[in-house]
């Protein structure tokens, strides 16, 4: 049996790309698919512990995971898309919507 570790490892990785992502781009949608990447990891690392001690858990906080990343996804899309619209650019900088 494999250990768990090149599977932690992986996520890690798979995470830490997510959060550069996220500081370094200034694209809105390379922002969100960052955010994915880091949900993607976590739910690596989950299955992979899950795995590894014997138990379901894991594997069903995964799958709730999965499901508000769904409904996340549908939902960030859509207010990304009213907001290009109305500003015709994808640059963080230039959404300023919430602001007084």
């Amino acid at each position: 049996m494999i250990s768990s570790s090149p599977y932690l490892i992986l996520s890690a990785v798979i995470f830490i790309i997510g959060v550069l992502g996220v500081m370094v781009r200034r694209n809105i949608l390379v922002m969100f698919m960052s955010i994915e990447l880091m949900l993607n990891g976590v739910n690596l690392a989950f299955v992979a512990l899950s795995r590894q001690l014997g138990n379901l858990d894991g594997q069903v906080v995964v799958f709730l995971v999965m499901a508000v990343a769904a409904a996340e996804a549908a939902v960030g899309l859509a207010i990304i898309i009213c907001i290009y619209r109305n500003k015709k650019s994808m640059n963080v900088d230039d959404f300023n919507l919430m602001k007084w």
